[in-house]
């Protein structure tokens, strides 16, 4: 049995796969820079955050459908699922769609309709969250932010993520206050390249629900003391860290302090299909580096759940399978 967990960070975009990609190409009739897929696979080897994004934005052109995205939907699921995922809030970036002449609407039925069929195969429940670029001007974050309130399109919440260094959250606070009068819970990525001073921003003017990331918070230790305080949900990537080159090595990732410090942490994957593994793997990852022992994977489970959107009876249904599963082990 695998240990059940909430995957609260993950974005769509990022859990197409090399083999995806070059099969969308050819239905859709795209022509890509790359030779063969060998050639894709080449490229996955990035220096930085930017490096990584540059090849991410590049490879979303082969969707183009609605039936794409939930293809790609179904087909996170069903990875999810093996990882012991029993719910999902889902990231995905509108602008990278729309600024290809997507409709919003089409993008967002094909997600949906994934997660509908996903939470019947699989049980997986799910909210959809709408994550806007923080590397594009916040007018036109705010023009489409008004667009889903006026078409009542099916989203949950909205997150900031793409190129971090240079762009504040404070740049989005009307964005972020503009959701939250509209009843979007809200979520930004902050505190993984750039320092603690972002994720201060995030919490006061952005007023966000969980911070995305968060590992630079251990720089400032009042800033520490203030997410203790109020258990303000981090969700930590660790193979990303990695990938990206936020931290070295797996052996050197602050999760270990994090978790001493009493931080409410826990595991998510980011973009699986570009950093080398879905949720389990990273549980894995720091599972090994760090020789956790069961109570404290149980605990890092724990807290995907009760960082969760959902409601609280859903919530006690899903800690119960964590003890269930705890039990077994001992």
């Amino acid at each position: 049995m695998k240990l059940p967990v909430a995957e609260l960070h993950v974005h769509l975009e990022g859990t197409l796969e090399p083999e995806m990609i070059m099969e969308l190409a050819h239905k859709n009739g795209i022509a890509l820079p790359y030779e063969s897929l060998d050639d894709l696979r080449s490229r996955y080897e990035f220096t930085s955050l930017q490096s990584f994004l540059d090849l991410f934005y590049a490879n979303m052109v082969v969707l183009c459908t609605a039936e794409d995205f939930t293809e790609l939907t179904l087909a996170y699921l069903e990875r999810a699922a093996a990882s012991g995922v029993r719910h999902v809030e889902l990231f995905f970036d509108p602008q990278a769609h729309t600024s290809r002449g997507l409709a919003l609407g089409e993008v967002i039925s094909g997600i949906r309709a994934g997660l509908a069929e996903g939470q019947t195969r699989f049980g997986i429940s799910h909210q959809l969250i709408a994550c806007f670029w923080r590397h594009a001007p916040a007018s036109e974050a705010m023009e489409l932010l008004i667009e889903l309130v006026r078409d009542d399109h099916d989203i949950d919440g909205i997150g900031l993520d793409s190129s971090e260094v240079g762009f504040p959250p404070e740049l989005f606070t009307e964005v972020f206050a503009y959701a939250r009068e509209h009843g979007f819970r809200v979520v930004a990525h902050a505190g993984e390249e750039a320092g603690p001073d972002y994720i201060w921003q995030a919490l006061d003017l952005l007023k966000v629900e969980r911070v995305d990331h968060g590992i630079r918070c251990l720089d400032d230790p009042q800033l520490v003391k203030r997410l203790v305080a109020e258990q303000m949900p981090l969700t930590v990537c660790p193979l990303s860290n990695v990938r990206l080159r936020a931290v070295d090595t797996i052996e050197v990732h602050p999760l270990p302090h994090m978790l001493e410090a009493g931080l409410n942490v826990s595991i998510h994957s980011d973009d699986p299909a570009y950093f080398g593994g879905y949720l389990d793997a990273n549980l894995a990852a720091v599972v090994n580096a760090f020789n956790l022992d069961i109570d404290t994977q149980a605990q890092l489970a724990r807290n995907s759940f009760t960082a969760t959107f959902l409601e609280a009876e859903a919530k006690v249904k899903l800690l119960a399978e964590v003890d269930t599963w705890l039990s077994a082990k001992k």
